[in-house]
């Protein structure tokens, strides 16, 4: 894909939606790093659902910390992988406490040292609470980076290599929202929508469907 078509795409994704964000409810750098922990192989509607009960008496390190392991599964059980992540979210809420002062180090290396956090979740953090120009890749943006030949690579790794180097800087605050939501509501996995996406005519996947 040559740049004059990636700009073109860009200017599409940003005229739709101006001022993208998470579809994670969060009012803090903590409760989104929290809440992008909790969404690892779950959905943002689900985490949505666990942390609308559990913020109102839970949002800090202290007060997670001091609910235990045990007190948090009540809150995320209907999470996947409630169990593990409740007991990383117990242990990088200690390390927050006692290394951080309980702040969110706004530092990658930092948030990559944390238990349950990767470099998709650093990125997020990095992205939305910090406005760092930083790309998660997870699986949506993935696939719509390769079905449309955005940025191709064969894993996430290389797909956020290639988006860093291919999308112009004045795109890069928003553009992992853009892709996300894109692959989530329009370009998804099964069936994509071509028939209702604002880029069909400029996306390069051969295998096109005719309904939107």
């Amino acid at each position: 894909m040559n740049k004059q078509k990636r700009i073109e795409i860009l200017t599409r994704l940003r005229n739709n939606n101006p001022k993208p964000t998470t579809e994670l409810a969060f009012s803090t750098p903590f409760e989104l790093l929290i809440a992008v922990v909790l969404s690892a192989q779950a959905t943002d509607v689900g985490v949505n659902k666990a942390t609308a009960k559990l913020y109102p008496l839970a949002n800090t390190p202290e007060t997670i910390y001091a609910l235990g392991v045990e007190g948090l599964k009540h809150y995320i059980k209907t999470i996947g992988l409630f169990n593990a992540k409740a007991e990383n979210v117990i242990k990088t809420c200690r390390i927050l406490i006692e290394q951080y002062g309980s702040e969110v180090p706004e530092n990658r290396e930092a948030l990559e040292s944390l238990p349950g956090v990767g470099r998709k979740t650093a990125n997020v953090v990095l992205n939305t609470a910090f406005g760092w120009p930083t790309i998660a890749v997870d699986t949506h943006i993935f696939r719509v980076s390769n079905r449309t030949k955005l940025a191709m690579g064969k894993n996430v790794d290389l797909v956020e290599q290639k988006l860093l180097k291919v999308i112009p800087e004045e795109f890069k605050l928003d553009v992992h929202h853009w892709l996300i939501l894109h692959g989530r509501y329009t370009c998804i996995a099964r069936k994509p929508r071509c028939g209702s996406c604002i880029i069909e005519d400029l996306c390069e996947f051969k295998e096109k469907t005719e309904e939107p």
